[in-house]
């Protein structure tokens, strides 16, 4: 028994001895190897024996694989490299000198990149997260990308910073040299909007122009304009991800989406299933899916974002002034000239309430608070009455929380700031006529504006930051008049 288990010891040997010999080579051969690694190591670094072998394994094995296959078919026109010209007027802007005539795709899109990424202080929170969550998608990706952006969220998840509450009675507010300084529009403007995660705020109007500047407060340097040849510009707004603008003419059927990565302006035009002679008023939802256009005759129509088709219309009874989606993108609420108010659910395009908004002969402006908890309409009266959601939803005649009669002319704007503290009204009827209601006591704020010092005139558009610490509004004399409200310490 004995001598079987030595010789199944001796067996287990011979084979580990021929083992050895096919990976090391043979102890003497072995020996001569590492000391020719150690003389090696004392010029250049000491190399292991593991990492010996394992480079022979692996040029063995690269020695092993069949040689590349020549391609079938070569196109010379891919060796080509495309030029695109700088010459042109949309492309102005990009040139860094006059000898600058041709770039190819990729300077071009590099170009396009590195003045966007400049104008947003970098790379923008919503990119970051955009990359890690397509890099998450990569099967080939590690799970610490997915961690990352899982901390990225945390931190940047509460959009409005934490303040003490905003005092009633007067509002710290200090006027800032204009947003578009340094490029004020030749007649009215039509549009003032901050961009929904950068430092940046766009300015549009009847010049055809569309014009984006970086706000600092004290020079606000611009970052690129945008000629629409033949196409005043009746409204503007940045998409929901910040990446592309929609725009409409005072009276064409068509408009334009420009996307600010691609530096592209693309026409929209021929929805089928669409037929109005103008397009003018619309609003973006939310969610980004869909784009709602106010017809004629009391239609709405609502159009995916995606691909620009007609998916639905809705209609009011008489005309429908103004509307706007609740901030979850579920509802849609739209005033008449009747002076009605028209809840939609988006999603089966039914209506869920019609309530009349007290008071009102006809409907002018309509908003929504971020919060959910407030609507506010704006009628031809001058009077803006803000009631609660709930009551909206439910009632057929629901009583305003507060009726504000601080104006005598049409309503024509509104605007609640983003922690819902504040909303801005005003009308394009009278200069100066803006104010600054606050919430929830409903009172106005005595020093806004500034009535010994006109700045305002007649309001066209107005807007918040997405923070709550700038305030800007458009008026007809081609100004983007800004305003740092101190009691918010972000942008």
């Amino acid at each position: 028994m004995a001598g079987a288990e030595r010789q199944a010891l001796g067996e287990m040997s011979a084979a580990e001895h021929c083992l050895e010999q096919l990976v090391f080579g043979g102890e003497d051969q072995f020996l001569h190897r590492l000391g020719a690694g150690q003389q090696r190591g004392l010029s250049g670094g000491l190399l292991d024996d593991d990492d010996s072998s394992a480079s022979e394994v692996e040029n063995e094995a690269k020695s092993s694989f069949p040689p590349a296959k020549k391609a079938a078919w070569v196109d010379e026109e891919d060796d080509t490299e495309e030029l695109v010209n700088m010459k042109h007027r949309f492309r102005k802007d990009l040139q860094k000198s006059n000898t600058e005539k041709n770039l190819s795709v990729e300077q071009l899109q590099q170009r396009l990149k590195e003045q966007f990424q400049k104008a947003m202080g970098g790379t923008p929170v919503w990119a970051e997260i955009e990359k890690k969550r397509k890099r998450k998608k990569d099967p080939h990706s590690s799970g610490d990308e997915s961690e990352e952006e899982d901390e990225l969220l945390r931190r940047t998840g509460n959009f409005v910073s934490a303040s003490e509450a905003l005092p009633k009675g007067t509002i710290q507010v200090k006027k800032c040299l204009d947003a578009n300084h340094e490029r004020p529009s030749e007649t009215r403007l039509t549009t003032v909007q901050f961009h929904p995660s950068a430092q940046v705020v766009m300015t549009a109007g009847m010049d055809q122009t569309i014009s984006l500047f970086q706000v600092d407060g004290k020079t606000n340097p611009k970052i690129q304009s945008i000629c629409l040849q033949h196409f005043p510009v009746y409204k503007a707004r940045f998409t929901v991800d910040g990446e592309q603008i929609v725009a409409t003419g005072v009276r064409n059927k068509m408009f334009y989406m420009y996307d600010m990565m691609a530096g592209k302006i693309l026409p929209v035009c021929g929805v089928r299933g669409l037929e109005e002679r103008h397009i003018r008023k619309f609003e973006v939802s939310p969610d980004g899916s869909y784009l709602l256009l106010t017809g004629a005759e009391g239609y709405l129509h609502l159009l995916s974002m995606k691909t620009k088709e007609w998916i639905n219309s809705m209609k009011v009874n008489g005309k429908a002034i103004a509307s706007t989606f609740s901030p979850d993108g579920s509802k849609i609420y739209t005033n008449s000239d009747g002076g009605d108010v028209y809840v939609w659910d988006v999603r089966s395009r039914r209506c869920l309430n019609r309530f009349v908004d007290d008071g009102s002969l006809h409907g002018t402006s309509i908003a929504m608070s971020c919060n959910s908890q407030y609507l506010a309409c704006g009628s031809s009266s001058g009077v803006v009455n803000i009631y609660s959601q709930n009551s909206c939803l439910q009632e057929k005649n629901p009583k305003p929380l507060k009726a504000v009669m601080n104006l005598v002319t049409a309503v024509t704007a509104l605007a609640f700031n983003p922690n819902t503290e504040i909303l801005a009204i005003a009308s394009h009827a009278a200069d100066e006529a803006v104010r600054l209601v606050h919430i929830p006591s409903f009172n106005v704020f005595s020093n806004f504006p500034n009535l010994r010092r006109k700045h305002i005139h007649m309001t066209q558009s107005l807007d918040f930051s997405p923070r709550g610490g700038f305030f800007s509004v458009a008026n007809n004399k081609g100004r983007a008049v800004l305003y740092r409200l101190n009691h918010y310490k972000d942008f």
